[in-house]
């Protein structure tokens, strides 16, 4: 993969530091380390989507974590690109941050759950990613529908489908699902196509 990796600019996790030191070295301060805990998706919410919509046979999840979402596509036939800016065990173990990193002449769609305090940089940069036409999902909180910088970028780039989950699904951090019995928290997939100009619709899941 190391060929197709295109470098930007961004750096995603907010500074100019080496990624090294995102790894969990003893000299890290437990505020570094929170930095990079993640909240892994529970796969029913992959599964949820495949239901509704039909994507490229090649899938790029570029924060794949632990595999929830990779794992489901997979099993549903997918070719999946599976990267993460931390290598938890599964997927490309070499780090890459997709806010600074792409792959050269991807022709496939993009889904995944980002971090959420990037989510917009990381749509951005999917639409960025991907050919038109092609598609991004990101599973997102609703509150991501709120803000004036968002509102500008969606006025823009307007979602095609944005499928609300009527009952919750859940996110644990550091993929901890037997710590967890519920969420507190209303997620929907958001669905670009890009190049898709109309107003959005909104559809019921779940």
């Amino acid at each position: 993969m190391n060929e197709q990796r295109e470098r930007g600019s961004k750096d995603w996790i907010g500074n100019q530091k080496s990624i090294y030191t995102t790894l969990g070295a003893s000299n890290h301060t437990d505020k570094e380390r929170r930095q990079h805990d993640y909240y892994a998706t529970e796969p029913k919410a992959m599964e949820l989507l495949l239901a509704e919509e039909s994507f490229h046979p090649v899938v790029w999840e570029c924060a794949c974590g632990e595999g929830h979402l990779s794992k489901v596509l997979e099993a549903n036939g997918f070719e999946v690109i599976s990267t993460d800016l931390i290598y938890r065990g599964f997927g490309d173990p070499e780090p890459l941050d997709f806010l600074k990193d792409t792959l050269e002449n991807f022709e496939g769609d993009i889904i995944t759950n980002p971090p959420y305090k990037y989510a917009l940089e990381f749509v951005e940069q999917a639409l960025n990613s991907v050919q038109p036409g092609r598609k991004v999902a990101m599973f997102l909180k609703l509150t991501f529908l709120e803000g004036q910088k968002r509102k500008d970028f969606f006025l823009h780039n307007p979602p095609k489908v944005v499928y609300v989950s009527s009952s919750r699904l859940m996110c644990a951090m550091n993929g901890d699902f037997a710590s967890i019995s519920s969420s507190a928290a209303a997620y929907a997939w958001f669905v670009w196509e890009k190049g898709f100009k109309g107003d959005p619709v909104i559809k019921w899941i779940n």
